[in-house]
């Protein structure tokens, strides 16, 4: 049985194939439908299989073929070093949900308010979150699609290393 993935946030541009056969539902941009027995909406692969709209528009590139440059490369490593610490690494998957204040990131990691406080200062100051304040709180969002694949997919894979669920592309 293949696992779902809870989505709530799809990336703009892509096309999502629900389901794990090709008789899936497919769409652009919303929700993927939910599962009738949990009425969760959950998306157990996500392919890409189109980034231009109905209009022709091309949205923002998913692949940069490209060698790696030494400053590519630097920054590559800034990225994966802030997300070497397991809090930071659970309030960006936590972001990939949708955006959160503070109080909602501390109930959901565990950890005391001064922490995700401190981590969430280090992910703004890298650059892989963003703000934006609603009446008295501040409410945070990962900056891009990139980072969300990224963070997916680490914990996608951390997940077959943990289950010893068989690997795939």
């Amino acid at each position: 049985m293949d696992k779902a993935h809870t989505v709530r946030a799809p990336v703009f541009g892509l096309r999502y194939r629900y389901g794990a056969s090709d008789e899936g539902a497919t769409g652009i941009m919303g929700e993927p439908p939910a599962d009738p027995r949990t009425g969760r909406t959950t998306v157990s692969h996500a392919v890409i299989e189109d980034k231009t709209d109905q209009s022709g528009t091309t949205g923002p590139s998913l692949v940069h073929p490209v060698e790696p440059d030494a400053k590519r490369l630097e920054a590559g490593a800034a990225t994966f070093r802030m997300l070497s610490d397991p809090t930071r690494l659970h309030i960006l998957w936590l972001l990939t949900q949708g955006p959160a204040d503070v109080g909602t990131m501390v109930t959901a990691t565990g950890a005391n308010r001064t922490a995700v406080s401190q981590h969430l200062a280090k992910l703004r100051l890298s650059g892989l979150v963003s703000t934006r304040k609603n009446a008295r709180n501040v409410i945070y969002n990962i900056i891009d699609g990139h980072l969300t694949r990224l963070i997916l997919e680490g914990i996608n894979h951390a997940d077959h290393r943990i289950t010893g669920e068989p690997t795939h592309e």
